[in-house]
């Protein structure tokens, strides 16, 4: 940077000079005269020394907000990123960037989009799809907090959301209005697991021109096809399986087609959902290894589900796979596998203190909430709000990790043992 003042003003003129030296055409130093910068410039102004011919098999973690422009013309504030250029690390950095690429390869999306968490995936979506005045469907069996915003944040905007019966399937077009904007599918439902007759909800809601959204993290995008049953917006909690081992918080929200894209991009940029590089890392190494966990997880889960099903203390075991489970029938034409989580009801001659006794006296499993990674989870839901159900606190959800299945299985019996006297 070279500056010259003029009657008080200082104009600057900033071009590529070599060996990070200064040169000044003017002054004492001299005509030609280098002048080294001084040392807490070259601090930040570094010439790289490493050797730049580097590959790995990782993808790269890059961290920044700023994003260099060559020229000033170039400068631009823009999230289309994929297909405009770099501009801000609000809207992504190549790590990033690199994530949503995959996370689309996956679902064969036409784009994703990354956000914090599964969470704010939901509320990308509400607030982009849905307009004050709007109504949105959304089933009975939803992820808690979804409900929540339901109740609280959406209303507030004046959106109304309608809760429904998740296994009404094509009769949903009974519930459509000429004010319905959205409608939410998840399938398993969350904790009760019923599996929703996707093709003929998506079937009524596209005759009357209405997005559907679906809540495929269970699926993990790769076990139900969003897209090629015809689902407008697919989002995922990357926390739970892509992730794969708790210590991550990601979300996204994939597109079917450029209407969609355009309908979220606008809104994603507008939220600020900026992401951590270093999450993405993590993610983009959980799916490297997601088939295999995915396999292994189907494979213990319904071990354990099995032995529970056979105790004489349990009344249901609501897992996609087996016939007990509401929407069964839809998993075995819908679904290619099953995955990790599921929930089983004790009998009606065993109290909720019982239960808390049960929950309490495991080992191997551990007591918390989320599911996806390598650590087996036990967790009871003592005030489940579905009609016309009463589990009274005697439903408990599993979450079946990387352990051994017959570890597992002695835990569990252990527990029934000591646990419900």
């Amino acid at each position: 940077m070279v500056g010259h003042w003029q009657d008080g003003l200082k104009h600057c003129t900033i071009r590529r000079l070599p060996h990070q030296t200064l040169h000044s055409t003017q002054g004492k130093i001299g005509k030609n005269k280098a002048k080294q910068m001084d040392w807490r410039t070259k601090l930040l102004n570094p010439t790289p020394l490493a050797r730049s011919d580097y590959r790995s098999l990782a993808t790269p973690t890059y961290r920044g907000s700023t994003v260099v422009f060559e020229t000033q013309s170039s400068v631009t504030d823009d999230w289309e990123q994929s297909k405009n250029g770099y501009s801000y690390g609000l809207y992504g950095t190549p790590t990033t960037l690199e994530l949503a690429g995959r996370i689309a390869a996956l679902e064969e999306a036409y784009s994703t989009f990354i956000v914090p968490g599964g969470q704010a995936a939901i509320a990308l979506v509400y607030l982009a799809c849905c307009t004050s005045g709007g109504h949105a469907l959304v089933p009975h069996s939803a992820y808690g907090p979804n409900r929540e915003m339901a109740d609280g944040l959406l209303r507030r905007l004046g959106i109304k959301v309608e809760p429904y019966d998740p296994m009404i399937g094509a009769g949903i077009g009974e519930l459509i209005t000429d004010t319905t904007q959205l409608i939410w599918c998840e399938s398993p439902g969350s904790v009760t697991m019923e599996v929703q007759d996707v093709p003929a909800i998506v079937a009524a809601a596209h005759a009357r021109g209405v997005l559907v959204a679906l809540d495929n993290t269970y699926a993990a995008g790769v076990l139900f096809d969003a897209f090629a049953h015809d689902v407008d917006i697919s989002i995922q909690a990357l926390t739970k399986y892509v992730g794969g081992h708790s210590d991550l918080l990601l979300g996204s929200v994939s597109v079917r087609d450029d209407s969609s894209y355009a309908t979220i991009g606008p809104v994603y940029k507008q939220l600020g959902l900026a992401v951590s590089p270093d999450d993405c890392s993590l993610a983009l190494r959980g799916l490297q290894t997601l088939a295999v966990r995915l396999e292994q997880l189907q494979s213990s889960t319904l071990i354990v589900a099995k032995w529970l099903a056979q105790q004489p203390c349990i009344e249901t075991v609501f897992h996609p796979a087996f016939p007990s489970c509401p929407g069964h029938l839809y998993w075995k034409r819908d679904f290619t596998g099953s995955a990790s989580v599921f929930s089983f009801l004790f009998k009606d001659n065993i109290s909720a203190q019982q239960v808390t006794g049960f929950l309490e006296a495991l080992v191997v499993f551990k007591l918390g909430l989320s599911w996806g990674g390598v650590t087996s989870l036990a967790v009871v839901y003592p005030a489940l709000d579905r009609p016309g159900q009463d589990f009274g606190g005697r439903l408990v959800r599993l979450n079946i990790g990387l352990e051994a299945p017959d570890d597992l299985v002695d835990d569990l019996q252990n527990a029934i043992l000591t646990g419900l006297k």
